[in-house]
């Protein structure tokens, strides 16, 4: 069986694509490097990280982009013995504009190496390719209208090669996320429908032309959980397609699973798998609704040893790529120079991975003195520039300090020393931090909101017009800030993020 999530934590907006007996999955990854992080599988069941594809400033440049901005949506596809990888970088969302710049790399393998980028036209987000056996390549978008008082404008088509764009659909409910398909005579079209949260949709249209018109499926969205808040899996939406070796189908999704009915996701949206069957020419998924086991396709299994080093694939680095001149990793030890404050968006010292459970622990242990007010170093449980929790050397010793919306707490000291071990533990919405100075555990008295790293929190409204987005995901990491620039590093030895099924 399939059990979903098949990618857990934060792995929005899913692209998949089947390479001869190859799987890949490429998903979103916003503000953080290496960009469109990709999964690989033989069997559609087990899936292991192999990193993200752009992973220099030549391929992206993500300084200064907002939160929940950087890279949106990115599909993947193989055409003419090369991948094809179409990302969109989103430096401002807010006050009815759409700033997004789209781009296309090509490479002979998944490994690189990428060409250097060629800029796409960026009337909309979402951007995708479509390769026709008929021959042609085509881009598809969703188009935003920046007017005030219009917004979403429906998807359009143009041909890769250059010419003019046209609107094959007109805007219905939210309409983005467009993949089409050329199948057995018909154009299928696959939108998602609803906004990214709990209305959220998949939506399938057919026409026997390129540019139309398109007809909707009469039995209604192909996947949806917006009429059941009791299913697991909510927010389903953002849909692809893929055919295995032996002609079965299956849809890769988003998804995510609130701690409370419809409530906050601290998990952020993550990627799911459901089975599809195809009834009178139409693909759909049984009863309409996302499900946690799905069968898997008559595939031999194949399952994946996990990595054990410390900076694996699993790891991400905050707006700036991981290089030399600011982090250095020999074997399980991380040392990290230090950077800006929590609020800046260019050169931020901070490496984390995805929390992947509601019930999850985060430990380290740090060699660090600060030499002013200005430096610290520890660990952090981490949403958005926003809204975190951390845990500090300081020179006031051990300080966790909390912000919720932009607002600064300090919800604990203790002492502090060199050599120290630091832990974060989550326990569904609540998260608790411990130090060890060589006497055993000792946990800070301060039970902490873990909600407060949610996507539903971190959005942000001011006067009805949107001010931040929460699209990500809750981290865990290591932090090391220099506000002043004063040249300070610190040691991070015997790193573990630990699950109830597995230490990674």
């Amino acid at each position: 069986m399939i059990r979903n999530p098949v990618l857990p934590g934060f792995h929005p907006d899913p692209s998949i694509l089947r390479v001869g007996d190859d799987y890949y999955l490429a998903t979103s990854t916003f503000e953080w490097y290496p960009g469109v992080r990709v999964h690989h599988s033989r069997d559609l069941v087990h899936w292991r990280p192999i990193g993200g594809l752009l992973t220099e400033r030549r391929l992206l440049d993500l300084s200064g982009v907002p939160d929940s901005g950087g890279v949106w949506a990115p599909d993947l596809t193989y055409h003419d013995g090369l991948f094809h990888l179409v990302y969109g970088v989103m430096d401002n969302y807010a006050h009815g504009y759409k700033d997004i710049a789209n781009y296309l790399v090509t490479a002979p393998s998944i490994d690189g190496p990428w060409s250097d980028p060629v800029r796409l036209p960026g009337r909309g987000f979402d951007a995708s390719l479509f390769h026709d056996d008929g021959g042609g390549s085509w881009l598809l978008n969703m188009v935003f209208d920046s007017r005030p008082g219009h917004g979403f404008a429906g998807i359009e088509l143009q041909p890769l090669a250059g010419g003019e764009a046209r609107t094959i659909l007109a805007n219905r409910q939210l309409t983005e996320g467009p993949h089409l398909y050329r199948i057995d005579g018909w154009y299928y079209l696959m939108v998602a429908e609803g906004g990214t949260g709990y209305e959220h949709g998949i939506t399938v249209l057919r026409s026997r032309e390129l540019a139309g018109p398109y007809e909707e499926d009469p039995a209604g969205p192909m996947l949806t959980a917006r009429h059941d808040p009791t299913l697991e899996l909510q927010k389903a939406g953002h849909g692809c397609l893929v055919e295995t070796q032996g002609g079965e189908w299956y849809v890769a999704h988003l998804a995510a699973r609130p701690y409370t009915r419809r409530g906050p996701c601290v998990l952020g949206r993550e990627t799911a798998i459901q089975r599809v069957e195809w009834t009178d020419g139409w693909p759909r998924v049984a009863g309409g609704v996302p499900a946690v086991e799905v069968p898997a396709p008559d595939l031999p299994p194949h399952p994946h040893s996990r990595p054990h080093e410390l900076f694996a694939a699993d790891w991400s680095t905050l707006r700036r790529p991981a290089s030399p001149d600011w982090l250095r990793v020999e074997g399980d030890r991380l040392t990290i120079e230090g950077g800006q404050s929590p609020y800046g968006l260019r050169t931020p010292s901070l490496v984390a991975r995805r929390v992947t459970s509601r019930t999850s622990s985060l430990e380290t242990v740090v060699r660090f003195e600060p030499g002013s007010v200005h430096q610290s170093a520890g660990i952090t449980a981490y949403y958005n520039s926003r809204n975190w929790h951390y845990l500090a050397l300081t020179t006031d010793g051990l300080v966790l300090t909390s912000s919720d919306k932009g607002k600064r707490t300090v919800r604990g000291t203790a002492e502090a020393v060199s050599g120290m071990g630091l832990r974060a533990e989550f326990d569904g919405p609540v998260l608790h931090f411990s130090y060890d100075v060589g006497h055993g555990w000792q946990t800070i008295p301060a039970e902490l909101d873990a909600t407060i790293l949610s996507d539903e929190h971190a959005d942000e409204f001011v006067d009805g017009q949107i001010r931040a987005f929460g699209f990500t995901g809750a981290f865990v990491g290591l932090w090391v800030q220099d506000l002043a620039g004063e040249g300070c590093r610190a040691e991070f030895d015997q790193t573990i993020y630990q699950t109830p099924d597995s230490v990674k």
